[in-house]
């Protein structure tokens, strides 16, 4: 491995690089995520295109208005557990990476490299080609009135998203930071116009779809979990936080803050929008719509219903910008303990951010973007059992860490009952739908995690590494201006 210090550099005075004792600059990460920055991070990504986009989904098969509207709340609450689970675990390890640092120390090597292999290789880049889908879609909207843009059209309007983003990350944090502020307020903004304009219409006694409101509500297991897929992947984004530990200012203060801030907002928000879409639109409305938001719209704005799909596709940015700036973190992460390539665990000599790992994120996302069997529904229902598989382990960490590393610091204690519910649900969110429905989806998924073994004992436990890895490697640090960071373990 390389050393970690750089030679003598002309360092303009402006670098965020620290020094050592030894006067060698040295590159790494700073701490410039505050407290409106981690809401804007934590509120930011959750409120993407779920919102939007998943109030069908979960309407599908919650099969009325009451029991969609409980799932709603169900899954605010969940959220607002886990998140508190992960204060504790955050604030014990103060290290970036979320999981994969948590799901090393509870359980070992390999449970944190199949996150990182699952995380990196699949469930960020599918988040992030998520969320640029919908970001597609409703940009492209306004450009065909009455008829669904063309695939090409959106598949090239997403894969700018994607790149756009990728570049902002890679050139600035504060940047990035600021971008994420802008666009949380625009789709603040947006959320607050649906919520008046829905109360408007309630207040002129259009309250006919909210009567007999849990009328033929599902009552299958399989079906109640699948809605809850469709409902925590629009509050996916509430663990944001612990991947960028290492760079949030006074941790111990502004990790609770910004979580207890921040996750409650967006769960009111969530229900008040979905009152809004009730009053304005019948369930079979909602079930048959592809965009909700602009439906809605086109009803309560009419001539000014163009800014709809405007605010919508700035809200979907935002997320995918938060989505793309904590993936990186993860994919540095990894990298720096081995579990990846060491490259991406490389630091931007000139901008100080984890730039390999970013561009390696946006690339696999591009990838994900490629073929027409990549649909929104396809996409969640593979990315959110994957995900609860390893919540699941994560939630367990907790109570695993406190009966065998008792002597850790902990700032924050979590009701030991809170991740034990969160463990439970995650294991009904996994099990229930193999049971009862099962989908080839699942299978993958879980082949997929299992097939990390294959890389892992040759390349990570056994260290046999292709001989043409380190003159790229070397190559690809000249071309991209990075270094390895200060504390990267052999």
């Amino acid at each position: 491995i390389m050393e970690t210090k750089v030679r003598k550099r002309n360092l303009d005075s402006t670098s965020s690089a620290t020094v050592t004792d030894d006067k060698q600059n040295v590159v790494k990460l700073k701490q410039e995520v505050g407290v409106l920055g981690g809401i804007s991070l934590v509120v930011g990504t959750m409120i993407g295109s779920g919102i939007f986009m998943s109030p069908a989904s979960i309407l599908i098969h919650a099969h009325s208005v009451g029991a969609s509207l409980c799932i709603w709340a169900a899954c605010g609450v969940l959220a607002t557990f886990g998140a508190m689970s992960y204060i504790e675990l955050g604030l014990m390890i103060k290290k970036s990476g979320g999981e994969y640092q948590y799901l090393k120390a509870a359980y070992g090597e390999v449970a944190a490299f199949l996150f990182a292999w699952t995380s990196i290789i699949v469930t960020k880049p599918s988040s992030f080609a998520i969320i640029a889908i919908g970001f597609a879609q409703y940009v492209t909207a306004p450009f065909y009135p009455g008829c669904t843009p063309p695939a090409t059209i959106q598949k090239c309007a997403a894969a700018f998203c994607i790149l756009i983003i990728s570049l902002i990350n890679c050139f600035s944090v504060k940047l990035s930071n600021f971008v994420q502020i802008f666009f949380t307020a625009a789709k603040l903004l947006i959320i607050a116009s649906i919520i008046i304009g829905g109360f408007v219409m309630l207040g002129q006694g259009h309250t006919e779809n909210l009567t007999n409101g849990f009328e033929g509500s599902a009552k299958s297991f399989s079906a109640i979990a699948v809605a809850f897929y469709s409902g925590l992947w629009s509050y996916d984004g509430w663990n944001q936080l612990n991947f960028v530990t290492e760079e949030l200012q006074n941790p111990v203060r502004n990790f609770p803050l910004t979580i207890m801030i921040g996750i409650p907002m967006v769960t009111v928000l969530y229900i008040l929008v979905n009152i809004a879409y009730f009053t304005v639109m019948t369930p079979s409305e909602i079930i048959s719509s592809s965009a909700v938001a602009i439906t809605f719209g086109d009803r309560v704005f009419g001539p000014a219903s163009f800014i709809v799909p405007v605010a919508v596709a700035c809200s979907t940015f935002g997320a995918a910008n938060g989505s793309a700036f904590t993936a990186g973190r993860l994919t540095y992460a990894a990298g720096r303990n081995g579990h990846m390539l060491k490259l991406f665990s490389y630091i931007s000599v000139t901008k100080l951010t984890p730039s390999p790992a970013l561009i390696f994120n946006s690339f696999i996302a591009l990838l994900m973007i490629i073929p027409d069997a990549s649909n929104f529904s396809t996409l969640i229902d593979y990315f959110t059992f994957a995900s609860w598989i390893f919540y699941g382990a994560t939630f367990l960490s907790v109570i695993v860490l406190r009966f065998r590393k008792p002597e850790w610091k902990r700032p924050y204690r979590v009701f030991i009952a809170i991740p034990a519910i969160c463990f439970i649900t995650s294991c009904y969110l996994i099990v229930a739908p193999i049971i009862d429905s099962p989908q080839l989806a699942y299978l993958y998924a879980a082949i997929f995690i299992i097939a990390g073994l294959v890389f892992y004992f040759p390349l990570i436990y056994f260290k046999k590494v292709p001989p043409f890895m380190e003159p790229l490697t070397s190559f690809l640090q000249q071309v991209l201006e990075v270094v390895p960071p200060p504390d990267m373990e052999d």
